[in-house]
C-alpha cells in the first residue's frame, strides 16, 4: 500500500463500536472480526477521503508518545487489504 492511497471498505464491509465487546468490530455479510485497540485506531480512520498518509499523520497526532508509525501503519494496512477487508487498490 503506497502512502498516496485512499483505503476504502470492501463492499459489505464496516467498522462499527459495540459496547458489548468494548471494541471496534468490522461486520461483513458471514460474521464479524474482533479488533483489539490498535487495529480499531487505525481502521477508525478510513473514511474514503484521507490518504494513508494522512492517517498516518492523524495516528501521530493522536499518539505522540508512540513514536514514528509510518511502517506499522503501512503493514497493518497492507494485511487488513490482503485479508479482504478492504478494497484492492484501483
Amino acid at each position: 500500500m503506497k502512502l498516496e492511497t485512499i483505503p476504502q471498505w470492501r463492499r459489505g464491509w464496516r467498522l462499527q463500536w459495540e459496547p458489548t465487546q468494548d471494541c471496534f468490530v468490522l461486520l461483513y455479510p458471514e460474521g464479524m472480526v474482533k479488533l483489539n485497540e490498535t487495529a480499531g485506531a487505525i481502521l477508525n480512520q478510513i473514511d474514503g477521503e484521507r490518504s494513508v498518509s494522512s492517517i498516518i499523520k492523524n495516528l501521530e497526532a493522536l499518539y505522540p508518545e508512540a513514536g514514528a508509525l509510518e511502517g506499522d501503519v503501512l503493514e497493518f494496512l497492507s494485511e487488513a487489504q490482503q485479508n479482504g477487508w478492504l478494497a484492492k487498490e484501483a
